[in-house]
């Protein structure tokens, strides 16, 4: 109650604020009533001594109120009797006549004043009553208070809690997406760098060149669908960012259709596009989402329809874009039509087909966020109709880039490029990518051999994954830099949220190039750090370095050895025996072939029953 601290023996503890008082403040503070006395005010010792004198049922019958009035109204009475009794002594008339009138006058005066006095003091005890019980009521309603504020500070301590809980799940679901995106991103990352490497093939046929660009097309698609999982987080979490990107919408649209018609073809329904004569030929939006709303739409029609047709319709007027996506599927039942656009909420007929009930949600999120909006209209077993409403700005100056032209190679000597990574399927990938061109390529397999390749033969370029046993990318880059290497060095990664560097790591690295990476993107980056000039394919140089040839390694003899080894377990001499056979191989100028990267594999997870099994098979082929 204080503003002060006080010793102990100066203060007690007050009931009316049910904390520490001093003694002045109790004193100066008469609105409490003396709660600590309940028995020291003056009612309550009259009341006492009204049930000591008088009989229990006659003291039970007395109010407080009545109480109170008589003992006013008697001293009142006390107080005009006695100012009387003295005008009447002190008059002290000589004549009887002149005495016994001034008596009847004083009695007269009394009664009077008596009355009066009666009236005074009911409204004084009415005046007294109303004041405590307005007193009571603000004690009431103040403790009435005080146990709301408690309940709300109940209640905040409660929703902090859930809020911190609700907060690490959140993160736990985020670490969780980030870890899923990069285990789907490894093997992706091949996928779409052969199929990449395949188009620049001159010897395709035609039909085979549109399989490769299937499938290159596909391949993005799954690392847009990777993407979505993190968008979630992202627009939760205010940090996902729009582009605005120029781009030819006829192109666009028609990449689509040759992605989704095989698909509806195959399932054996009719896929029909329309879309109005007169387009615009550039229009700026974010690409990558509305490419990514669209494939959420255009996926979900063909798999929840087991036969009929799909439609999509695109119409245009005053740089307002619709979308239409339609089918004739199962539909959506009336009361699913408000959640499904909830985070993993998806209808009952939806159930049955497999899902995560994603697509809908990063749908209705990013088309708000890009200032449209999603309506659907549905019966059950009649389809679905999805309009998306957009607005696509015309640019009056489009900036939309020419292809440009095959690389072959380039001029100058040759640059020798280290790349490292604990996967050899994507250093292969790269030496596929970059060898034609004219780069020589080493590999190094951990961080350790990166350093070692570094300090034997400085690379021009370091091509540095980040998820690698024992040392991780941003260690190896930081003790490259230490040692004094000067070179490039160029971080590749699976993982979304490792693109971003320590704070200490921030000057270690030139760029960072995210897996699955795009060809183009990674020799446009090559260009730059290098200061390549590229010549056409036609002018490429002969002395350009072919892509290794693999080698049948182990021996029969090798496998031998290695298999009465794997036989005793002895894990880490085998591990150690295909790696000098690796090195021997590479210094030959090949590279390892198919056997020898599975016997590497089963060796680096310990499987000795696989390989077991494949040494059999290559002492078996003597």
């Amino acid at each position: 109650v204080c503003e002060h601290d006080f010793e102990p023996e100066d203060s007690a503890h007050c009931p009316a604020y049910d904390a520490p008082i001093c003694s002045l403040c109790c004193s100066l503070d008469a609105r409490c009533r003396d709660q600590c006395k309940p028995e020291g005010r003056i009612a309550a010792q009259a009341r006492t001594w009204v049930e000591t004198l008088l009989p229990a049922a006659l003291a039970k019958r007395l109010s407080p109120r009545l109480l109170e009035y008589v003992a006013i109204l008697g001293l009142l009475t006390t107080a005009i009797g006695l100012v009387l009794l003295v005008i009447h002594f002190q008059s002290d008339p000589r004549d009887p006549a002149i005495e016994a009138a001034l008596t009847r006058a004083l009695w007269a005066a009394f009664f009077v004043l008596l009355i009066v006095a009666g009236v005074v003091a009911w409204f004084f005890v009415l005046a007294h009553e109303s004041r405590r019980v307005a007193e009571e009521e603000s004690a009431r309603q103040t403790g009435l208070l005080l146990d709301e504020i408690a309940a709300h500070e109940r209640t905040d301590a409660e929703l902090q809690k859930a809020k911190e809980a609700a907060e690490a799940a959140n993160f736990a679901k985020s670490r969780y997406l980030v870890g899923l995106s990069h285990e789907l991103r490894t093997p992706l990352n091949a996928v779409m760098g052969y199929a990449q490497v395949l188009e620049r093939d001159p010897g395709l046929t035609d039909g085979r060149a549109h399989s490769v660009k299937v499938i290159r097309r596909s391949a993005e698609h799954l690392s847009g669908l990777i993407d979505g999982l993190l968008d979630i987080s992202k627009i939760e979490a205010g940090r996902l960012e729009l582009a605005r990107d120029e781009f030819r919408l006829a192109d666009f649209l028609d990449a689509l259709v040759e992605m989704f018609r095989p698909q509806a073809e195959a399932k054996g329904l009719v896929f029909r596009f329309t879309r109005p004569t007169k387009l615009p030929e550039v229009v700026a939006t974010d690409e990558k989402r509305l490419r990514q709303v669209l494939t959420n739409l255009l996926t979900n029609a063909i798999k929840f329809t087991t036969g009929g047709e799909v439609h999509f319709d695109v119409a245009m007027r005053h740089e307002i874009a619709t979308f239409t996506v339609a089918d004739t599927g199962m539909g959506i039942e009336a009361g699913d039509l408000d959640r499904i656009f909830a985070p993993f909420e998806r209808g009952e007929a939806a159930r049955r087909k497999p899902g995560l009930g994603l697509g809908l949600t990063i749908t209705k999120m990013l088309v708000t966020l890009m200032g449209g909006d999603v309506r659907v209209d549905s019966r059950p077993g009649e389809g679905a109709r999805f309009r998306v409403r957009l607005h696509l700005s015309v640019p009056a100056r489009p900036a939309v880039p020419t292809p440009a032209p095959a690389v072959g190679g380039y001029r100058g000597p040759r640059r020798r490029i280290l790349v490292v990574d604990d996967h050899a399927d994507h250093r292969e990938l790269v030496r596929a990518v970059l060898a034609p061109v004219g780069f020589v390529v080493d590999e190094a397999e951990d961080g350790a051999a990166c350093l070692a390749a570094v300090a034997a033969t400085p690379p021009d370029l370091v091509l540095l994954d980040l998820s690698m046993p024992g040392m991780g990318g941003w260690e190896v880059a930081s003790r490259l830099r230490e040692s004094g290497y000067g070179g490039r060095i160029v971080i590749l990664s699976a993982n979304v949220g490792d693109t971003r560097p320590p704070e200490a790591e921030i000057a270690v690295h030139d760029d960072v190039i995210a897996k699955p990476f795009d060809l183009a993107r990674l020799l446009d980056r090559l260009q730059v750090l290098l200061g390549l000039e590229w010549t056409a394919e036609a002018e490429a140089p002969s002395a350009a370095p072919e892509i290794a040839v693999a080698d049948d390694r182990p021996t029969p003899a090798e496998a031998g050895e290695l298999l009465q080894w794997a036989r005793i377990g002895y894990a880490r001499g085998i591990a150690s025996r295909l790696e000098a056979i690796e090195g021997e191989i590479r210094a030959a100028g090949r590279r390892p072939g198919p056997r020898l990267v599975e016997l590497a594999r089963a060796a680096e997870a310990f499987d000795m029953a696989r390989l077991t099994t494949l040494l059999e098979g290559c002492d078996g082929d003597a």
